[in-house]
């Protein structure tokens, strides 16, 4: 029985899901399929149960539904519930759907796997962003026993509400990142600073201990101005593309029965 799957968003075009995905069913001979669905927001609902209807396994969820596609499951994750999102979605064989999130999973794969020796719990951990992708990083930390953790942001309402949701966090102003950075263990950047068109996120590596590891989720480029700019001061750095690709591995298993590995090939085959 060929097995179905797909990714949902509006718009979807930039979604690098279907290559991953596809890439994973052609590697592992697996008879399924995966494609991208444009689906608008006042369609989501009748969306979904088309999906359903169509015995899909189930799908991804990217922006801007991740929010709202909460309240039309029937199960939500203790992880997609904490974060506050969903990313995928697994449709039973009774037609009930259950919502998951697989960002953290990725993000602590992507560290573990980039830099095997590394303690997380060696020293602060600063989290530079207040969003989605940051809410995913503090709750990953937090469950990895990291407990010192600085989030720092832009908007200071925002950084203190993450905090508080997230406590014991410690919500900070932009101006503070030169003080903060200066002790840390881990600095991970979830802002779109140092994307392609954007401004670059600038730190001080002469006040950071060399030790620290610094880590973008930032994939394109996949050498930031930040990530060039640590490794040029000595610092071991982690590059996004990890997280995009191992966050999706638990959504393939979840439809295909297999947990794939991330390979070089589909590493070049994103990039390019």
């Amino acid at each position: 029985m060929t097995a179905k799957a797909a990714v949902i968003g509006w718009p979807i075009n930039h979604s690098k899901s279907p290559l991953i995905h596809n890439h994973w069913l052609s590697r592992y001979s697996i008879p399924g399929t995966y494609e991208a669905i444009a689906v608008a927001p006042v369609a989501l609902k009748e969306s979904i149960q088309r999906l359903v209807d169509a015995g899909y396994s189930g799908f991804n969820v990217t922006v801007p539904h991740k929010q709202a596609i909460l309240d039309h499951m029937d199960f939500i994750r203790p992880d997609a519930e904490r974060i506050g999102a969903v990313n995928t979605v697994v449709i039973g064989a009774d037609g009930t759907l259950e919502g998951r999130n697989t960002d953290a999973f990725g993000f602590i794969a992507n560290i573990k796997l980039s830099a095997p020796d590394f303690n997380l719990r060696a020293g602060p951990a600063i989290v530079i962003g207040a969003g989605g992708a940051a809410r995913a990083v503090t709750y990953a930390l937090q469950k990895e026993g990291v407990e010192n953790i600085r989030i720092i942001n832009r908007t200071l309402e925002n950084a203190r509400a993450l905090a508080a949701e997230f406590s014991p966090c410690e919500g900070l102003a932009w101006d503070r990142l030169p003080d903060v950075t200066k002790d840390a263990n881990l600095i991970i950047n979830t802002t779109t600073l140092g994307m392609t068109g954007q401004a670059p996120l600038e730190l001080d590596f002469a006040r950071i201990k060399p030790t620290a590891l610094v880590h973008d989720i930032v994939y394109a480029p996949l050498e930031t101005p930040l990530l060039r700019d640590a490794r040029a001061a000595g610092n071991p750095t982690v590059t996004g593309i990890g997280m995009l690709l191992h966050q999706a591995r638990p959504a393939f298993e979840a439809w295909f029965g297999v947990m794939p590995d991330v390979d070089p090939d589909l590493v070049k085959m994103v990039l390019a």
